[in-house]
């Protein structure tokens, strides 16, 4: 057990510092030399977990599923939300992340054999997307595979202009300014104000997705938006009650205190209550 375990250490260190010199040179400009000085690995422990370079950046690639957990939520076109925005919040600390972001962009240095760069965000988005049209929140005219292609397509360039200009320290912003303009010509008008894509929403996203992979699975909660910053707590609640079916999400919580007030609940809004959730991207 403590061989494997110390194997297991052995083989993030080196996707840890492998990542570190994709991120910064790109396939092509990272060499294994530099991979070795960055793990402090010997060449034949490098060796013994991957073959080649290729293998490593394979492995960077891969790593990335651990990003593409989505949080959990009634509402599963919230859940697509929250899943971009944790998404774009790691980005700005998870080098292995990172580059696999620019391993996917670096297609004529780097090929993935599988095309699973792209494949595995648009795998869970359409299964999101899929549910949240059979769950009714989703217009009728909406096709969950054509809107997989745009999110994917559309978070792709925005996170490649937010790290030129500004090393993605405004990505949050970006990807709320893009579900602003998104999210009317996909959500039934009924649900539509009890959406939040506000750029804070991401690090609680985040925080809940990571201690939900330290408890272990269970069944969706109510939201991870309890003690969100303002305008962001509250949103199970409406969304809940605004789609045919879902559970009473904020009952479910109270019911768990003791009997919490409906005061909790936020009032409903208008269509144009989408925009404060966004201000400031």
């Amino acid at each position: 057990m403590a061989q494997q375990a110390r194997a297991v250490r052995t083989r993030r260190a080196i996707l840890e510092a492998a990542a570190a010199v994709f991120d910064e040179c790109g396939y092509e400009g990272a060499s294994t030399t530099e991979i070795l000085t960055r793990s402090g690995l010997t060449r034949g422990a490098l060796y013994f977990h991957f073959p080649s370079k290729e293998a490593i950046a394979d492995a960077v690639i891969d790593a990335q599923a651990e990003a593409l957990v989505p949080p959990p939520h009634k509402v599963k076109l919230q859940a697509t939300i929250d899943l971009t925005m944790a998404f774009a919040e790691r980005l700005r600390t998870d080098v292995v992340l990172r580059a696999a972001i620019r391993l996917s962009v670096e297609q004529a240095s780097y090929r993935t054999p599988t095309a699973a760069a792209y494949r595995g965000p648009a795998d869970v988005i359409v299964n999101l997307l899929t549910t949240a049209r059979r769950e009714g929140e989703l217009l009728t005219t909406v096709d969950p595979e054509e809107v997989t292609q745009l999110i994917v397509g559309a978070f792709a360039g925005i996170q490649l202009l937010s790290q030129v200009y500004e090393e993605r320290r405004d990505l949050p912003c970006r990807i709320a300014v893009l579900w602003k303009y998104l999210l009317p010509s996909l959500a039934v008008p009924g649900l539509l104000p009890h959406l939040r894509a506000n750029p804070e929403r991401g690090a609680v996203a985040l925080a809940t997705v990571t201690a939900a992979a330290v408890t272990g699975p269970g069944a969706d909660t109510a939201d991870p938006g309890a003690g969100d910053p303002a305008g962001v707590d509250g949103a199970a609640t409406d969304a809940d009650d605004a789609v045919p079916g879902a559970d009473d999400a904020a009952t479910d919580a109270d019911d768990a205190d003791g009997g919490t007030d409906d005061a909790d609940v936020d009032p409903p809004e208008s269509a144009a209550g989408l925009a404060p959730s966004v201000e400031g991207a």
